[in-house]
């Protein structure tokens, strides 16, 4: 089997790659891996270190934007194409939306096309729980309409659509997740848990957004990959699998035990302006994926927190 990995030198892709090529997920043992990257700021080889000598390994230089790269890379056969390559940070699509457009819509139809032609097996489009906007109450079910507020979720929308729309109208083998807020190792000090623990161990505050009240779902990033091969190994074809961690917080309950798991107190909280259209809550059913695909997050939220902070205060040369 040949696995063909977008944006697998990042955060959530490398991990995966770092997973399947160390066996922990059996349905893909002895897959070759080939991961295509743009190496952007958070895309980073050294993300690939522990499996760099492994020679089911293969790593391509190239941007999906690029129909003639990526047919390159196609060109081998894919069994597999898991689409992680994406711009995902929501402050940064607030000052600039262009290239969230180009990258997140216009590099997955580019995608999209490059695997019909190649005859590509399945593809897993990987996407996020902001694309169905803020809840109040409840959970959202993978049937709820998309109503994204920033132009980052928008734009995950818009793949989320393209997606589907190979499927339907082209046949391809399309199979779309949708997760809550990941945590864990290799993830770039923009996003709020690295954010904070790296501020922390260096002695700094942390910036926390309004009132603190915005409530978020909690997956740690090796759950997450476990959904992901569910849904890539025994999803249904043309389906949408959200996959949920099962610990809701306000950001305030995180960066308190944040605080307590660096061991310094409240002082450390700078109170700032509230971000532009700041969702209030996200909270997707996964019951579909739990009932279908025999998926349960298995990492418990206070030992992911802590081996997440220990991992940082450990290779401080990674992110210093």
């Amino acid at each position: 089997m040949r696995i063909v990995v977008t944006g697998g030198a990042g955060f959530i892709g490398s991990c995966f790659v770092r997973e399947v090529l160390g066996g922990e997920h059996p349905e893909l043992a002895g897959a070759q891996v080939t991961v295509l990257d743009a190496f952007t700021y958070a895309g980073r080889i050294e993300n690939l270190a522990p499996v760099a000598d492994d020679p089911r390994l293969t790593v391509e230089r190239g941007d999906v934007r690029d129909p003639r790269r990526v047919a390159e890379v196609l060109d081998g056969g894919a069994d597999l194409l898991v689409h992680f390559a994406a711009e995902t940070h929501v402050d940064r699509s607030i000052t600039g939306a262009a290239d969230f457009v180009t990258t997140n819509v216009v590099g997955t139809q580019v995608l999209l096309q490059a695997a019909l032609d190649a005859g590509a097996g399945r593809f897993v489009h990987v996407s996020t729980d902001e694309v169905y906007g803020s809840i109040a109450s409840g959970s959202w079910p993978e049937t709820h309409p998309l109503e994204p507020n920033s132009p980052y979720s928008a734009a995950k929308a818009g793949s989320d659509l393209l997606a589907r729309s190979y499927h339907r109208t082209h046949g391809l083998d399309v199979v779309v997740t949708r997760c809550s807020n990941n945590y864990g190792p290799y993830q770039f000090p923009e996003k709020v848990v690295p954010l904070f623990t790296t501020r922390l161990l260096d002695g700094g505050t942390v910036p926390l957004y309004g009132d603190g009240l915005n409530v978020r779902d909690w997956l740690h990033v090796s759950d997450h990959c476990r959904g992901i091969t569910l849904a890539a190994t025994t999803g249904r074809a043309g389906e949408v699998y959200n996959i949920g961690g099962g610990t809701e917080l306000t950001n305030l309950d995180l960066t308190r035990a944040l605080l307590a798991a660096v061991g310094v107190g409240e002082d450390r909280i700078e109170r700032v302006a509230d971000r532009k259209g700041h969702d209030r809550r996200y909270s997707v059913d996964w019951s579909k994926i739990r009932d279908e695909l025999g998926y349960a997050p298995r990492v418990p939220f206070e030992e992911g927190l802590a081996a997440t902070v220990a991992w940082y205060r450990d290779h401080r040369s990674w992110w210093a």
